[in-house]
């Protein structure tokens, strides 16, 4: 049986006072992560952010003042209409002209009669007929 004895000693890890310092100092620098740091060194983000609060602290200033990293340099963009020269601009076909939407086509062919309502295309009027010339 393993048996611990508990003596009220403080478990703590005791780190120099250098070492807070020099890390304090690292994180305040522009673009420092200071997770990454605290990692890097083997101790919680959260008692870094502490040290760096008693740091500020101490100096009488209640926040960091960063200037914000350099970000993407933008330029001025004039946006022209595209210049196509006439014989690179794709041919429309010719619109067939409108046909009337109303009006009915009837046809009988022996025992079959066909109505056509509306506008009918002539590929279709074609195929109806060469079916029904075939039942004839």
């Amino acid at each position: 049986m393993d048996r611990r004895v508990i003596n009220g000693k403080d478990t703590r890890r005791k780190h120099s006072e250098t070492l807070k310092r020099d890390l304090v100092e690292r994180s305040l620098r522009t673009g420092a992560s200071v997770s990454a740091l605290a990692q890097e060194h083997g101790i919680n983000a959260n008692l870094l952010f502490n040290w760096r609060r008693l740091h500020l602290r101490a100096q009488n200033l209640d926040t960091v003042v960063v200037a914000p990293a350099p970000g993407p340099t933008l330029l001025p963009v004039t946006v022209r209409p595209e210049m196509q020269s006439p014989a690179a601009q794709p041919q429309q076909p010719p619109l067939a002209p409108a046909r009337a939407s109303t009006g009915t086509i009837e046809i009988e062919i022996g025992n079959a009669r066909v109505r056509l309502r509306g506008t009918v295309d002539d590929a279709s009027l074609r195929s109806v007929l060469r079916a029904l010339s075939e039942l004839a």
